[in-house]
């Protein structure tokens, strides 16, 4: 796998960088962290060589001056609302975020509940979190938020919120995902900091879009792509341009809110110590990309895998076509097709072959693994078996799992557990290796090339089930399918 991110360099001028950010301020600084700490898939797989923690361990190098508050939306809570790469609600994540943070030993101070309208669900969430000796706060909805700053900077608007008791320099306030209300929180601090005579200053933390790479680089397009559904939109940063006559890139939410951040600053300290939303970020990414050409591959890479997710929430009827249409264009905008994606080639190519659904692998060389679907195999888990024995030097008309073996499996699917697809799955054809391999050297080998999986690229011409998505999320390949339930006809865009 080629890298093109020097991770131990960010972890460096990235804690010191925020230094001196707390430095600058005096007593305090909340700081909103956007996106994921500790699982930045995305992070990794634009920026080959950023681990997926990274933002996690820059927190345990300033974890003596840093403590951590966790912001949920009462309006997340009464939804349900999930986490699509986790599949778990917001409300358990919360949860699951403190006790990731407190086994490595950072400090969870306390539970916001924003967007609090005397919702019962928010309540029994309270209740839930303090009898567990969490500290909750509420804040409430405010009216007009964020454009009426008379209200907002107010008794009646920030004034009505609770207090969030801090103690540390550095407090990091953080959220399961978008729309959670963080900045809201970290201005509702500002403005009681300030009534207690506390000055306390505020930085944003968000790894996309790189502000200091061009509007249009396909590390930015990226971004674009993994927030269709959100519809961002990089943009060149006016109010920087205005103030500096330098080019930097940020995105709408920001640039649309930074005059209402102004007007609230203004308010509360008598004057906006940033010029420009750019200036609010303290993100150090784009000094650390050590191979460009590596990090527009991988993120070209990445557009197309996104127009794919997109494509297959929308068959299954979770997604829209404007998220379609907008990656479609995000593809357009980096000049690049599906066809950029070899496996995709590779599977379409085996399938018109064939004549039946099939599947494609590209391995850390280079080298592109193909399968079909057959009677017994679904093509994911034929793959699987393919790529490890091409990785283990086994001859490929080897057959590593006996048919006198596979069958009574496939009839327990279909008569004893009343399943309509009689082929196995990635995870059974893992299982019946793992049993072989006691008395088969080829099977034992087969296993262990498993952790070679990790970086390498997949896609089926037809939609996996959640089981072989997950397996080939854990063993750490990028899939993408076609958006066909069945064994139709798919095509290359």
């Amino acid at each position: 796998m080629k890298y093109g991110f020097d991770s131990e360099k960010y972890l460096k001028i990235q804690s010191e960088h925020i230094k001196e950010r707390i430095a600058r301020f005096g007593d305090k600084l909340y700081l909103e962290f956007g996106g994921k700490l500790f699982d930045d898939l995305h992070a990794s797989r634009v920026l080959p060589g950023f681990h997926p923690d990274n933002k996690l361990r820059l927190l345990m190098q300033l974890s003596d001056d840093a403590e951590i508050v966790i912001v949920i939306s009462a309006i997340d809570i009464e939804k349900n609302k999930v986490r699509s790469d986790l599949g778990i609600t917001y409300d358990m994540d919360v949860l699951r975020l403190r006790e990731e943070f407190e086994s490595r030993g950072l400090l969870v101070s306390s539970v916001v509940i924003t967007h609090y309208n005397g919702q019962a669900s928010a309540d029994a969430y309270r209740a839930r979190l303090e009898r567990m000796g969490i500290t909750v706060y509420y804040h409430h909805t405010i009216e007009g938020y964020p454009n009426n700053v008379a209200l907002i900077d107010s008794e009646e608007g920030f004034g009505r919120n609770d207090y969030v008791r801090t103690r540390r320099p550095l407090v990091v306030v953080t959220a399961p995902g978008p729309g959670s209300g963080k900045m809201a929180v970290c201005l509702s601090q500002l403005y009681q900091e300030h009534k207690r005579g506390i000055k306390a200053g505020y930085a944003k933390f968000e790894t996309f879009p790189v502000w200091n790479l061009p509007l249009k680089h396909p590390v930015n397009l990226a971004y674009e792509a993994a927030t269709a559904d959100l519809n961002d939109v990089n943009m060149i940063d006016p109010f920087h341009l205005e103030a500096y006559g330098k080019t930097a890139v940020n995105y709408n939410r920001d640039i649309e809110i930074f005059p209402v951040l102004n007007a609230l600053f203004e308010g509360i300290y008598g004057e906006n110590p940033y010029k420009s939303p750019t200036d609010m970020g303290v993100n150090m990414v784009g000094f650390c990309i050590s191979d460009e050409d590596v990090c527009c591959d991988a993120s070209r890479d990445e557009i197309v895998r996104r127009y794919y997710d997109a494509l297959g929430k929308m068959a299954d009827g979770a997604g829209n076509e404007a998220e379609v249409n907008k990656t479609a264009l995000l593809m357009r905008q980096a000049k690049i097709t599906t066809a950029w994606r070899k496996t995709t080639v590779a599977a379409y190519e085996h399938k018109m072959e064939t004549g039946v659904a099939s599947a494609a692998m590209e391995l850390s060389d280079g080298t592109l693994i193909t399968a079909k679907t057959s009677s017994l195999l679904g093509p994911s888990a034929a793959l699987i078996l393919n790529a490890a024995k091409h990785l283990a030097g086994i001859d490929h008309e080897v057959q590593l799992i006996p048919l006198e073996m596979i069958e009574p499996i496939s009839r327990t699917k279909v008569n004893f557990l009343h399943g309509h697809n009689p082929r196995l799955h990635t995870d059974e054809v893992l299982v019946a290796l793992s049993m072989l391999s006691i008395r088969d050297e080829n099977c034992r080998r087969a296993l262990e090339t498993l952790p070679q999986f990790a970086g390498c690229q997949v896609h089926s011409t037809v939609m996996l089930s959640e089981v072989d998505r997950k397996i080939f999320k854990k063993l750490g390949v990028g899939l993408t399918c076609d958006p066909v339930k069945k064994d139709g006809v798919g095509k290359l865009f």
